[in-house]
């Protein structure tokens, strides 16, 4: 009884409107969230950058209002701006794995938050095609600058199970397409 619990697991707060996360989405977006944080982790060791998955809000602009977006995987550096379950400066990366229920409010909302923002690189994954867009920005813009669908079969012209995807920022972080969609069968 020394804790209200939360009538919500998870929310988000964009422009003054709650919006909520719930119910949660289905396993895959949890797998390829989970495999991609995996890289990550292991990249960042011995750094003083962090990885967060699905727990940590970003608050966008906190000079203006109390907003925040939680995003599936975050990386962040300036510990600095780390106060609670929140972060306020401006994370290096952000991935979006999209669900029906957020599918809109990632492609639109959320891209356009962290674009203003100066996040430098945002990943959109799409789990049902098994596909990836990958934005950096550029001259205060996102540029949409890699667009993969995973072909598997190695049958296929257009195999690419195997290429390999670096994080900007951190090049030492690769991970192939069929890692990020590994245990998605």
């Amino acid at each position: 009884m020394g804790f209200a619990a939360r009538e919500h697991w998870r929310d988000e707060k964009i422009d003054g409107v709650i919006y909520d996360m719930s119910p949660s989405p289905d396993y895959q977006h949890g797998i390829i969230n989970g495999n991609i944080y995996a890289a990550i982790k292991y990249g960042l060791k011995n750094s003083l950058c962090l990885v967060s998955i699905e727990n940590l809000d970003f608050k966008y602009h906190p000079e203006e209002n109390d907003d925040y977006l939680c995003p599936d995987i975050m990386v962040i550096c300036d510990r600095k701006h780390l106060k609670g379950g929140a972060y306020s400066g401006i994370p290096k990366f952000i991935a979006e794995t999209l669900s029906p229920a957020t599918a809109k409010r990632d492609r639109k909302e959320k891209k356009d938050i962290y674009e203003k923002a100066g996040v430098e690189e945002y990943w959109i994954v799409f789990p049902q095609g098994k596909s990836l867009e990958i934005y950096y920005l550029r001259d205060g813009k996102y540029n949409l600058e890699q667009n993969y669908i995973l072909q598997d079969d190695r049958e296929f012209e257009d195999y690419n199970a195997d290429t390999e995807i670096c994080l900007r920022a951190f090049p030492n972080i690769k991970m192939t397409l069929s890692e990020i969609f590994e245990g998605m069968d």
